[in-house]
């Protein structure tokens, strides 16, 4: 019975961030060890605490361009960010929405399992990172960058009426509270 309430309040959440262009659900425990699922931040003291960002009624992946579907398999893309990255983080979020490029986004500063990705990748924690399948492309460089979607085959702009696609996976940021 527990299982279905859960199932449940998760698919309230889901049908709710449906409607709204782009929303975040966070999920999180609170001292006495009971989940939430809400829209707003969780308090400072909540642990496991997970965010998910939720397009609203994007196109699924059999909508999309042909040459975006064969990119996508061949050339997966991942931005890696931070909080406090600003404009450049920005400026590569609207440049992949303006191509129509589904992407999955890590927040480096939230989630020390993307950390450790990050520093894999580069050898140290800077962001942006884009990912365009095994090739990293440091900082943010519009030419640079379109440079590196081209050579993948995603097209440069998206389709007439086409809505931003959806990630190919879940976006997840997980984040740890902080130490008291």
């Amino acid at each position: 019975m527990g299982n279905t309430k859960l199932v449940l309040a998760v698919a309230a959440c889901a049908l709710a961030c449906a409607a709204q262009a782009q929303t975040s659900v966070y999920r999180w425990v609170d001292q006495d060890g009971k989940v939430h699922f809400t829209s707003e931040p969780p308090p400072a003291d909540a642990t496991n605490v997970t965010q998910k960002r939720m397009g609203g009624g994007g196109l699924d992946e059999g909508q999309l361009p042909f040459a975006t579907q064969q990119a996508m398999k061949t050339s997966p893309v991942t931005l890696f960010v931070s909080n406090n990255c600003g404009d450049l983080c920005a400026d590569g979020r609207k440049l992949l929405a303006d191509r129509g490029v589904p992407f999955t986004e890590r927040n480096a500063e939230t989630n020390p399992a993307d950390a450790e990705k990050l520093k894999q990748l580069v050898g140290a924690l800077q962001v942006p990172l884009l990912m365009v399948g095994e090739r990293p492309v440091k900082g943010f460089d519009a030419g640079t960058w379109n440079s590196a979607l081209d050579g993948a085959g995603y097209p440069r702009t998206k389709l007439p009426g086409q809505v931003g696609p959806r990630p190919p996976e879940s976006t997840v940021t997980e984040t740890t509270p902080p130490a008291k």
